[in-house]
């Protein structure tokens, strides 16, 4: 069957996004503070941190994985912010790295980053609409 004779699946729906970590603690540590959500649940292996109050947002699962990061991220998280300097600034002093800043063209730009474990993500504006 080709790709374009398939049916969307409109029950279909991204229920977390899972990050592997070599660093379980300080890695929750970072995304709890970086994002302003709160740990509800974890043990050894795990950490389920969410929207705190039950607010509407994605989940993000940390997952502690033995081996260690190699080379890029097949995907990542992309932030967003009215301020995308402060912001980069502010995720480093929790301990984010920047990687290098990203200049498609004058309206589409982000910095790329690295979470204390290496994982990376993108800070950028956020859009207008």
């Amino acid at each position: 069957m080709a790709l374009s004779d398939r049916r969307t699946p409109y029950d279909l729906a991204i229920g977390d996004v899972v990050i592997d970590c070599n660093r379980l603690a300080p890695v929750a540590e970072f995304w709890t503070t970086a994002l302003g959500y709160e740990q509800t649940w974890g043990d050894a292996q795990w950490a389920v941190l969410e929207p705190p109050g039950g607010a509407a947002g994605v989940t993000i699962v940390l997952q502690l994985v033995p081996e260690p990061k190699q080379g890029k991220n097949r995907a990542h998280v992309d932030l967003r912010s009215d301020d995308m300097a402060a912001e980069v600034a502010r995720l480093e002093g929790l301990g984010a790295r920047t990687l290098r800043y990203v200049e498609e063209r004058p309206d589409f730009y982000w910095t790329v980053m690295a979470d204390p474990d290496g994982n990376e993500f993108c800070v950028a504006p956020r859009r207008a609409g």
